[in-house]
């Protein structure tokens, strides 16, 4: 399970080091892809394979689905830890996600999300001071 976040920053080479922690979770590799609200998500290689499969049988009739699937496999990239557990950033997924030299890896249970610092401190502000109702609005899940 990934939990916390942590602040790192992009080298030169585009090579970003992930929390120790959470590469013992992901072991030599992981997926890399476009994410929501603007961050990035790595999944453990098992992760994204049932991710993937669920993206696969998405109904190809359906607008939504097909372009959602299309936008999520077709951005995703495999990546390699190297000795330093750092992993090399496609440049288009950097420039998609919009970082700078500073970004936060966040722990969102089965998946990690990757934030340009900026963004996530301006996306936490918008919604922390909401928590009370979003807890409320999801009741009907068990929260």
């Amino acid at each position: 399970m990934f939990i916390g976040e942590y602040t790192y920053s992009i080298d030169d080479k585009k090579r970003l080091a992930i929390p120790p922690k959470f590469r013992e979770i992901l072991g030599k590799k992981a997926v890399i892809t476009k994410g929501l609200d603007a961050c990035l998500f790595l999944y453990p290689i098992k992760e994204w394979e049932v991710e993937a499969q669920k993206l696969g049988n998405l109904p190809p009739t359906q607008t939504a689905a097909r372009s959602y699937a299309r936008i999520m496999l077709a951005s995703a990239r495999d990546v390699d830890f190297d000795a330093l557990g750092r992993i090399v950033l496609p440049e288009y997924l950097k420039d998609w996600a919009g970082f700078g030299k500073r970004v936060v890896v966040t722990g969102v249970y089965k998946k990690i999300e990757i934030w340009d610092e900026k963004k996530w401190t301006e996306y936490k502000e918008k919604v922390e001071p909401n928590m009370d109702s979003i807890a409320e609005s999801l009741k009907e899940y068990g929260i």
